[in-house]
């Protein structure tokens, strides 16, 4: 039996990038609240990263996590960035990374071997959770893809052989980065992140064939295009991979709407369940700032949608079909 058969990832995750204070700060207790309402909803699998505020995420979800029984979630973090010391901290935030949290540390790249079990290790610490179930590499190719497909996955393989973790994958936006990673390591699950939505499948022309091919699971994350899908009366004044919303995915997003509109299915209800449809799509993770969120999105999680919506949007060329 294969790692990723051993490791079930339930269908609806948490990404606790927003608990690390993305975008804007939370007070302990108000990201205390979020994690309640998450776990209250029914959610059991949480991912996290070093990356995350700094390390804020990986201790305030650690620190809930830790009064709830361990066999009852599965848990991931990344690794490839260790957070050293900043010299040039002088009292400033972390906001060029889009997270309001003292930028007294700094991210550092390292794919080594060593890196990755220094990774790990201070994961668990600042986690207090020894059991990490699944690791991913974060963003590898914002450094370099070449010595993450040579050092890294090499170096995730040989943390499962040793018992490590249970799982290893990559976590990233680039279609050519997964699809190569895949292709050139035993990866049990990796994270698509924003590639693979109701919106846009750029992952569907060579990502999920090689996850096909290689039996490797896809967690899907980042469902709701930085918001716009989060509503089913979409606005234009959004986020969209930081900068403006192209005129053709606008009037593509519209008629997306309209579908689900025509169908009495919330847009947001569609924009989780839509990765889900696929052969090779094993958990969409989402985010959230208030626990009302978590909330909604549980239920939209768990609404049933009629086939004749996905049928009508794969007849409009809205899906792969």
């Amino acid at each position: 039996m294969s790692a990723s058969e051993a490791l079930a990832v339930p269908a609806l995750g948490y990404g606790a990038a927003n608990v690390g204070n993305l975008f804007r700060p939370l007070s302990d207790d108000e990201s205390w609240a979020i994690l309640e309402a998450a776990w209250d909803s029914g959610i059991r699998y949480y991912d996290t990263a070093p990356h995350y505020g700094l390390g804020l995420s990986e201790r305030r979800l650690g620190a809930f996590l830790q009064t709830k029984p361990r066999e009852e979630y599965v848990l991931s973090t990344k690794v490839g960035r260790l957070l050293r010391p900043n010299p040039d901290h002088d009292g400033g935030l972390d906001t060029a990374n889009d997270f309001h949290v003292p930028d007294d540390l700094q991210r550092v790249w390292d794919f080594s071997d060593d890196g990755i079990r220094a990774g790990l290790d201070e994961s668990r610490e600042r986690l207090g959770i020894e059991q990490i179930d699944l690791v991913y590499l974060h963003d590898p190719e914002r450094h370099d893809l070449d010595l993450a497909l040579a050092e890294a996955l090499p170096a995730l393989e040989q943390l499962r052989s040793d018992g490590q973790v249970s799982a290893i994958g990559i976590g990233s936006m680039v279609s050519d980065a997964l699809a190569a990673s895949v292709r050139s390591a035993d990866l049990d699950l990796i994270m698509v992140a924003g590639r693979y939505t109701l919106l846009e499948q750029p992952a569907a022309a060579e990502v999920l064939p090689a996850c096909r091919e290689t039996g490797t699971g896809i967690v899907a994350a980042s469902v709701f295009n930085s918001g716009l899908l989060a509503s089913s009366e979409p606005r234009r004044d959004g986020r969209y991979e930081y900068g403006q919303l192209p005129d053709e995915l606008w009037e593509r997003l519209l008629r997306i709407a309209r579908v689900c509109a025509d169908h009495a299915v919330p847009l947001p209800a569609a924009a989780i369940q839509f990765p889900l449809q696929s052969d090779v799509v094993r958990s969409v993770v989402v985010g959230g700032s208030r626990p009302a969120q978590l909330r909604q999105n549980a239920e939209y999680a768990a609404l049933e949608i009629p086939a004749a919506l996905w049928d009508e949007l794969a007849a409009e060329g809205l899906i792969p079909a």
